[in-house]
C-alpha cells in the first residue's frame, strides 16, 4: 500500500479493525498536529482575556496529539484497550475551567484527537471549519454592549441622590453594584450604560464634596 493510498484512508475510511502500519500512525500524527497547530493559532488570535495563558494554549495541541496517540493504541488490542480505559479512570484533572471558551477549545482539541486517531481526519477537518466559522461570526455580531463601571468617591455620606441624579441624566440605564458607608465617606460602584462618557464623569467631579469619579470598562457579561 503506498503512501497515498494510507493518507487517502485516513480521511476517508477509518482504520476499522486493521492492524496499523508505521506509516499510518505517522499520517494521523502529522494531520493531528497540523489541525491542533491551527486550534492553538486560532485560540491566540480570538483570546480577549487580560491575562494571556500561554501554558492553556500550548497544552491544547498537546492533548490532541496525546489523545490520537491513546486511540491508535486502543485499536490495536482489546486488551490493550481495556488496560486503557482502566488506567484512564483514575486520572482526575482539578484545574477549573472559568471561562466557556476555554472548555469549547479544550474539547475541540481532544475531540481533533480522538476523530484524527480513528481514521477519520475529513470529518475533523469539515467540523473544525464549521466551528470556526461559527465563533467567529457569533463573536463579531454586535448582540449588546458590555456595561462600564463607575467608581465614585465623596467624602460626605450625603451625596448618593445627587450622584444618582447625575447619573440618570446621561445614563440609559445603571445599577449599583456595591455602597460602602462610613461616617464621613461614601464609596459607590455603578454599573453604566453611556455614550457621553467624558460629560458624565467631568460634572460628577463638578459637585462639590466628590472626591475622584472613575469609568472603568471592561469585557464582562451584559447584565441589563
Amino acid at each position: 500500500m503506498s503512501f497515498m493510498d494510507i493518507f487517502k484512508r485516513s480521511f476517508l475510511e477509518g482504520y476499522a479493525s486493521q492492524a496499523l502500519s508505521v506509516n499510518s500512525i505517522v499520517v494521523c500524527m502529522l494531520i493531528t498536529i497540523l489541525l491542533s497547530s491551527y486550534i492553538f493559532i486560532l485560540y491566540r488570535l480570538i483570546n480577549r482575556k487580560a491575562f494571556y495563558s500561554k501554558n492553556f494554549n500550548i497544552s491544547l495541541p498537546a492533548m490532541a496529539i496525546l489523545t490520537a496517540a491513546i486511540i491508535l493504541t486502543i485499536q490495536s488490542s482489546i486488551i490493550i484497550s481495556l488496560g486503557m480505559v482502566g488506567a484512564l479512570s483514575i486520572v482526575r484533572f482539578r484545574t477549573a475551567i472559568k471561562d466557556p471558551m476555554d472548555l469549547v477549545f479544550l474539547f475541540w482539541s481532544i475531540s481533533i484527537g480522538i476523530v484524527c486517531g480513528a481514521g477519520f481526519a475529513v470529518i475533523a477537518v469539515v467540523a473544525s471549519i464549521v466551528l470556526t466559522c461559527g465563533v467567529l461570526v457569533a463573536d463579531w455580531l454586535p448582540i449588546a454592549k458590555a456595561p462600564q463601571i463607575l467608581l465614585v468617591n465623596s467624602s460626605t455620606f450625603e451625596m448618593e441622590a445627587e450622584i444618582t441624579d447625575v447619573i440618570e441624566k446621561y445614563c440609559s440605564l445603571y445599577k449599583v453594584k456595591a455602597r460602602n458607608l462610613t461616617k464621613d465617606h461614601l464609596d459607590m460602584a455603578i454599573e453604566v450604560k453611556v455614550k457621553e462618557e467624558a460629560l458624565l464623569v467631568s460634572e460628577l467631579m463638578g459637585i462639590e464634596n466628590i472626591v475622584s469619579a472613575s469609568l472603568i470598562a471592561h469585557d464582562g457579561e451584559v447584565t441589563f
